[in-house]
């Protein structure tokens, strides 16, 4: 029945694993496993084989792109960066569901990456050629795509971890660009603003070309011809020039049983595989129905 489905419940978003978790723990098992080969071998070994090395990726490394998004340079960058994917990855998690909250997550942080060794190919004196690593094209992502999934929402953060602010979520999107674009200006600094840009780009592009969040910006049936119209053989009008007809199945027609088996249990599967937020109008309006539909029963 409709009830027992669990995202019908009232009760707080819970996956069977949760890809922010998983994420988190790659990522302090993979550091742990930087510093044990680093004092068994004496010197960076891993590093060495998957970092991001913009030469190396000219050269057709490509792997480069997924490997240097769990390695990172010191316990500071690994636990902001597991903070932030905790903080922003669960909500992002329920919008969009877990295949495609992984599939952002590692698309952009690739893209990040790319961007960075551009950067680098393009101007290597100001972006240097040494290798890039950590999760933090990835979690600009996710922050960007909260942002853009929860626009005008009111969010508390902490700068730098201490001063409490209140902004709008789409805010967020803005600190992030700033931060970034100053950093890219700053040749001095050893850390890859350039694919926290492009983190931040393929979460947005990700949201609204893949997801679409409410925009709904491929809905082709929009632009589609509307039927003709025409008379039903032997209707009889109550006023000269109105049309008949015939008799559809609404939500208050159709058995509660019939009503959910035909349209809501689709709804809800592709909820469940692609996330709310791939619901049309309809499909939400059909939800909405069918929760007054089960109160009236």
């Amino acid at each position: 029945m409709l009830y027992d489905r669990s995202y019908m419940r009232e009760t707080p978003y819970r996956a069977a694993w949760s890809p922010s978790i998983v994420l988190i723990i790659l990522n302090a098992a993979m550091f742990a496993a930087q510093l044990v080969v680093e004092l068994v071998k004496s010197g960076p070994l891993l590093e060495k084989s998957f970092a991001l090395f913009p030469n190396e990726l000219a050269q057709g490394h490509v792997w480069q792109l997924l490997t240097f998004q769990f390695l990172h340079a010191d316990p500071l960058h690994l636990i902001i960066n597991c903070a932030m994917l905790y903080m922003f990855g669960r909500p992002v998690e329920e919008a969009l569901g877990r295949g495609r909250f992984v599939g952002m997550y590692l698309a952009s942080g690739a893209l990040g990456g790319l961007l960075q060794a551009a950067c680098s190919w393009t101007f290597p004196q100001h972006f240097g050629i040494g290798p890039v690593v950590g999760a933090s094209a990835g979690v600009f992502a996710l922050i960007a795509a909260f942002a853009a999934l929860n626009w005008e929402q009111p969010i508390t953060t902490l700068v730098a971890f201490i001063l409490p602010v209140t902004m709008r979520a789409k805010y967020l999107i803005l600190v992030e660009v700033i931060l970034a674009g100053l950093g890219m200006l700053d040749a001095s600094s050893h850390i890859a603003h350039a694919a926290h840009l492009g983190g931040v780009l393929g979460g947005l592009a990700f949201v609204y070309l893949v997801v679409r969040a409410d925009r709904e910006l491929f809905q082709w049936v929009k632009f589609k011809p509307a039927p003709k119209r025409r008379e039903l053989v032997g209707a009889q009008s109550a006023k000269r020039g109105s049309w008949h007809r015939p008799p559809t199945n609404t939500a208050d027609e159709l058995p509660p049983a019939e009503f959910i088996s035909r349209e809501v249990d689709p709804i809800l599967d592709k909820i469940s595989a692609h996330g709310i937020q791939s619901l049309t109008e309809r499909e939400r309006r059909i939800l909405e129905a069918a929760r007054a539909k089960m109160t009236r029963k």
